[in-house]
């Protein structure tokens, strides 16, 4: 099976010209811990093997290494346009957009919630790294509003991240998103396994920031990277891993 057999595709509407996969931790040359297809470069693991297993990744899916737009994830809210003058260049932001056809937006995450987003035209597409920090601060309200449609017109899925089984939080995590919108208090179940804290769901989380800019249309979510090694890497499972990649990209 190849990389792209072995990968999670969208369960949305898109037209055909977007495509987008999320891929799993299988299909690479990573020894343990990051085994097999770690596409991370800041985990520790052989240089040349992360290097190998990008290139295996855009060899099966027919893209140009060159052309994906891997980021400095920092758990900010930073946007950055991929455009052919820059996406060769690794800068540092949590979230990216393009118009232009070839040009792959990339997400990393192994725990963390990938989200990527497409009009229904098929005119630009977006991708956003959704850990606590970044999805609280407005990573996602400000891709929205770099990609500079009507909310309306957009579609978002939402990749594998941490379950609400496995995703326990301090008050101080609760606090910030109530402080934000009160209705957010749906997403947290006071069951933590210490004392006052609370188990999150980031899925319910990015989903009521998303309808709440009027973006309607989310699918996705339900996959907990902590729950299911055979598939994913999760940081709070295992500390020293891989990464996987969210990518979503315009054909011509």
């Amino acid at each position: 099976m190849t990389i792209e057999d072995n990968a999670l595709k969208p369960d949305w509407s898109a037209p055909d010209r977007v495509r987008a996969i999320s891929t799993t931790r299988s299909g690479g040359v990573s020894g343990r811990p990051w085994n097999s297809l770690n596409l991370g470069v800041h985990v520790e693991d052989n240089s040349e093997h992360v290097q190998e297993n990008r290139r295996r990744l855009a060899e099966s899916l027919g893209l140009d290494s060159a052309r994906i737009g891997w980021l400095n994830q920092v758990h900010g809210t930073e946007v950055v346009e991929l455009t052919p003058n820059n996406v060769g260049q690794v800068v540092k932001a949590d979230a990216s957009y393009t118009r232009h056809p070839g040009i792959v937006c990339a997400i990393l995450t192994a725990d963390c919630l990938p989200v990527i987003l497409a009009d229904r035209e098929g005119t630009v597409v977006g991708a956003a790294h959704c850990g606590w920090r970044s999805l609280c601060g407005g990573v996602i309200e400000h891709l929205v509003s770099a990609m500079a449609l009507a909310p309306g017109t957009l579609q978002a899925w939402l990749g594998p991240a941490i379950g609400p089984d496995g995703f326990e939080v301090g008050p101080e995590v609760r606090d910030a998103f109530l402080d934000h919108d009160p209705k957010a208090g749906h997403a947290f179940r006071a069951e933590g396994a210490r004392p006052g804290h609370f188990m999150a769901d980031i899925y319910a989380l990015a989903t009521l920031r998303l309808n709440h800019l009027g973006v309607s249309g989310v699918t996705g979510g339900g996959l907990c990277t902590v729950q299911d090694s055979d598939r994913f890497f999760s940081y709070r499972r295992d500390g020293r891993t891989g990464r996987m990649a969210t990518l979503i990209w315009l054909t011509d």
